[in-house]
């Protein structure tokens, strides 16, 4: 892999990866911007504790262009978009319209590729592998950064989501905070780790599926698995089999498989409703552990968190969607429709 840093004509920052050592990007964003003013705030929610992302500057972000006006596709000409170079593999770049910015964190757009009219479930291997590479380096470089707490790596795909640009990519959100959703597992873990004597809630989850009969794919490094309180209709958590709080700690022989399990679990999401229907919508999430102080989780280090991948859908069958009403978004409390032994099921049956 080869990255290649360079900036925006607002300043913002863009970083190509790409397959070939050789490759030489040395475009000019050529678009007269300019400098980007954001009036990100966090604040915190005194009775729930958790905080909340003020970003009005994001009502003017760019609402579903048509196909030749994708700021995402790569430069042609006289058409100018995000991306300078005229072609790419893989390309990061900080949002123009982001929810987290300076003191408030960081947030940034990955391109899985530079054809418009793909997915990720289309990627070749090579191209998987390329993500997963700019996903852990990225990672890496903002961990360092001194606001940031909390790295989020995250697939929205398919307008039902709520996606405004249709062109293949992802986003990664660098957290000034530890999450709720994070900090709930973290004191789970911490009163599973005292009640127990020390086991780790993660492999003691683990271990459980592996002898269960959810199990969806299961590789040599890897397991994905519906669990067995799926929040959502189609949902499937995909671990390494050696616990890693964080992508900088794959294995190469957990990267090298990860592209195969990866693709072919995208594809069996895309066969679940049958043929005929139209791509499924899914949110794919990596949670990792925080990179901040874990001093208010009694006994639980950075170690003690798995890395693990959450893919689910809103699409509950064919042309319905799952919506939270009110016992879901007003209690938190959700209710699924699917058994999750019915959803792994079915997902086994529409393997490749």
């Amino acid at each position: 892999m080869k990255k290649t840093s360079t900036r925006l004509a607002d300043g913002r920052e863009l970083i190509y990866y790409d397959l070939r050592d050789d490759t030489v990007r040395d475009a000019v964003d050529r678009r007269p911007l300019e400098r980007t003013h954001t009036t990100s705030e966090i604040r915190r929610d005194p009775l729930l504790g958790d905080q909340v992302a003020i970003a009005s500057h994001r009502q003017g972000r760019t609402y579903h262009p048509p196909a030749d006006q994708c700021p995402l596709c790569p430069t042609q000409g006289d058409r100018l978009s995000e991306i300078p170079d005229s072609s790419y593999d893989v390309v990061v770049f900080e949002n123009r319209f982001p929810s987290l910015a300076g003191d408030s964190g960081r947030c940034e757009v990955v391109c899985f590729t530079s054809d418009h009219d793909a997915s990720f479930a289309s990627l070749t291997e090579e191209q998987a592998r390329l993500v997963l590479d700019a996903w852990t380096d990225r990672t890496s470089e903002l961990s360092h950064l001194p606001s940031v707490e909390q790295v989020f790596c995250f697939e929205n795909r398919g307008e039902e989501i709520g996606v405004t640009l249709g062109h293949p990519h992802g986003q990664i959100y660098a957290y000034p905070f530890t999450t709720p959703r994070t900090a709930l597992m973290l004191r789970s873990l911490a009163t599973h780790k005292e009640a127990t004597g020390g086991e780790n809630l993660f492999d003691a989850v683990l271990a459980r599926e592996l002898a269960d009969e959810r199990i969806v794919l299961e590789g040599e490094h890897w397991v994905a698995f519906v669990p067995y309180a799926a929040h959502w209709p189609y949902e499937v958590h995909l671990y390494p089999k050696r616990r890693v709080p964080d992508l900088l700690g794959l294995d190469e022989g957990a990267r090298s498989e990860f592209p195969q399990v990866y693709l072919e679990l995208l594809r069996r999401f895309d066969r679940i409703f049958g043929e005929g229907e139209p791509p499924t919508p899914y949110i794919a999430a990596w949670h990792q552990a925080p990179f901040g102080t874990l001093e208010e989780f009694d006994g639980v280090t950075r170690d003690d968190f798995a890395l693990h991948l959450e893919l689910f859908t809103i699409r509950r069958t064919s042309g319905k969607l799952k919506f939270l009403a009110g016992s879901e978004s007003g209690m938190s409390v959700f209710i699924n429709d699917v058994p999750p032994e019915r959803a792994a099921e079915r997902l086994r049956e529409v393997a490749s």
